[in-house]
């Protein structure tokens, strides 16, 4: 297998508790992102990543009886979670995505994979500066690569968030970034907060009924004709929770010194 989705997804998240069972338009949120992913035309096969601590029971149950592919792994240990769902089918490169993006856009995500694949990195994304949506995140990464970060990794950070051990390292990984013109950097798409699942609410309830594959395009129509929909969430800083894995490191960084 060339390229595999490895969607990872827990029920016990700490601002949001279930935000990825909430009910958007008669569905889980989850569900929505993941046939969104699956309009992709570079994706071969999407599995969802999470764990076998019970807090999870309900999550896999609910995807396996709509058909999606599931492994559970590590609740603390995402880098092994993640490794270990890919490592069964064997693909050249893996594509990290996580399950508070209900906004996702399939045709950003197949673009990244391009750079990635007509580049030949090691690594690729869209967040090395950002330019897109905090919510349109897409990370590309040789699965031998990952294998390395799985074995090599120690710190908190680079466990929990799976690639920080590789993107860290340019000297030693290739790396490339997806970028767009203009800077939308600035709007927060994802759901950490349950102000950020009131605007996606706004944004579903507005443009899922017209069109349920809509993209990125017709949200920043939308937002030009409602700007203050955008006040919803504006307040949070994007990459809170890698922020604060990264205080969890110092200690040990310190060791070493």
């Amino acid at each position: 297998m060339k390229v595999l989705g490895v969607l990872q997804a827990r029920y016990s998240s700490t601002r949001l508790p279930g935000k990825v069972l909430k009910p958007l338009q008669g569905f889980p949120m989850l569900l929505h992102q993941i046939w969104r992913l699956e309009r992709s035309s570079r994706l071969e096969k999407l599995v969802v990543a999470t764990s076998s601590d019970a807090s999870d029971d309900l999550l896999a149950a609910t995807l396996e009886e709509h058909g999606v592919s599931v492994y559970r792994g590590s609740l603390e240990d995402v880098l092994d979670r993640f490794c270990q769902a890919a490592r069964k089918y064997q693909p050249e490169h893996v594509v990290r995505l996580t399950g508070d993006c209900p906004l996702t856009d399939p045709e950003v995500m197949d673009d990244v994979i391009a750079l990635h694949l007509d580049g030949d990195y090691d690594y690729t994304s869209n967040c090395f500066p950002p330019t897109f949506p905090d919510g349109l995140d897409v990370e590309v990464v040789r699965f031998a690569c990952l294998e390395e970060a799985w074995r090599e990794a120690t710190l908190p950070s680079e466990r929990e968030h799976v690639t920080p051990f590789i993107h860290s390292q340019p000297h030693r990984y290739r790396q490339g970034n997806h970028r767009q013109v203009d800077d939308l950097s600035g709007l927060r798409w994802t759901v950490d907060e349950p102000e950020d699942f009131a605007f996606v609410q706004s944004v579903y309830a507005q443009l899922y009924p017209v069109n349920p594959a809509f993209g990125m395009d017709e949200v920043l129509n939308l937002l030009k004709r409602q700007p203050e929909l955008s006040q919803h969430n504006r307040k949070f800083q994007r990459n809170e929770g890698y922020a604060k894995s990264l205080e969890k490191d110092k200690p040990l960084l310190n060791d070493k010194e």
